[in-house]
């Protein structure tokens, strides 16, 4: 018997969806098969997580959980009292009344009632019950270059499978990608599930995303923030060569047309000066003498601490 997935998850049947998002998220990067090969118990234990977050995360499915209308694996629960007092009223209540006998026909008519009209399996009483899989919930975490121009990945299912994920250019962290027909197989003649797999984009030790813009911070030495220089960038998609143009301080921003993503996007380019590292005795001695001719204060903007 599946698990209740509040305690799964270790929520609170109160918390809110983002901090039942943000447990999941922790656990199922914990336990995800990849990370841990070779361990059954952590794949059963990421298929306990995704069942209970795929309940969770589903206003619907979550309020009908917490009315005892589904059990914690998503199945329907049989109501606790005597089919005929339930549907008494719609089709008449003398009809189910104690004693009055019910007969084939009355009872496929309180299953059709009870389970949304299930179809006939046969030729003659045989009912079959039909439902649509369960959706299946995957994470799959990605580097921040692949997100941004998109790739294929291979996620391990639960169940033992392998299922190639388009990741599109462009993908943002947390964002849920949709692949109808992948998830749990339905019941009966019921169509399969969805699977629904997040994504998580790692930090790049370089670039940062703005939107659909791409920042990068440029060190450039004194001389280049100067004098100015044609460097070598990069960018999402590989090398390119920028002008810095002369007088250029910390701060200044470049911008790289179309280098971003998708049709929109740009990339910026954040110049940086760097001081020399070791010793400089000639920089040293002309700066000594060397009076500017516009003088400023590099921290007139600064206030005064109180």
């Amino acid at each position: 018997m599946a698990k209740d997935p509040y305690e799964t998850l270790g929520v609170q049947k109160t918390d809110s969806e983002a901090v039942i998002r943000s447990a999941y998220r922790k656990l199922a990067k914990r336990h995800h098969p990849d990370v841990n090969p070779g361990k059954p118990e952590a794949a059963e234990r990421f298929k306990e997580i995704s069942a209970a977050y795929d309940i969770l995360s589903d206003k619907e499915k979550r309020a009908r959980y917490d009315r005892g209308e589904i059990d914690a694996a998503g199945n329907e629960v049989p109501p606790q009292r005597p089919f005929y007092r339930d549907f008494s009223d719609a089709a008449g209540r003398e009809k189910y009344q104690a004693g009055a006998g019910l007969n084939e026909e009355d009872l496929e008519s309180i299953f059709a009632q009870a389970f949304g009209g299930a179809r006939t399996a046969g030729t003659r009483g045989g009912r079959r019950f039909s439902m649509r899989g369960q959706d299946a919930r995957y994470q799959l975490s990605i580097d921040f270059l692949d997100a941004a121009n998109g790739t294929t990945r291979r996620v391990t299912l639960p169940d033992g499978r392998t299922l190639d994920v388009r990741i599109p250019a462009g993908v943002r962290d947390g964002q849920v990608i949709r692949l109808r027909g992948q998830g749990m197989p339905g019941i009966g003649d019921g169509a399969p599930g969805d699977a629904l797999v997040e994504v998580t984009v790692a930090p790049h030790p370089q670039f940062r995303r703005e939107g659909d813009d791409i920042i990068v911070e440029l060190p450039v030495t004194l001389q280049e923030a100067v004098l100015g220089a044609t460097l070598e960038v990069p960018t999402i998609k590989g090398l390119v060569r920028l002008t810095v143009p002369p007088h250029s301080g910390t701060g200044t921003r470049l911008r790289l047309r179309g280098r971003g993503i998708g049709a929109n996007g740009h990339q910026f380019v954040e110049l940086h000066p760097v001081v020399p590292p070791g010793e400089e005795p000639e920089l040293a001695e002309f700066l000594k003498t060397w009076k500017p001719r516009h003088l400023f204060n590099p921290r007139a903007d600064m206030e005064e601490a109180k």
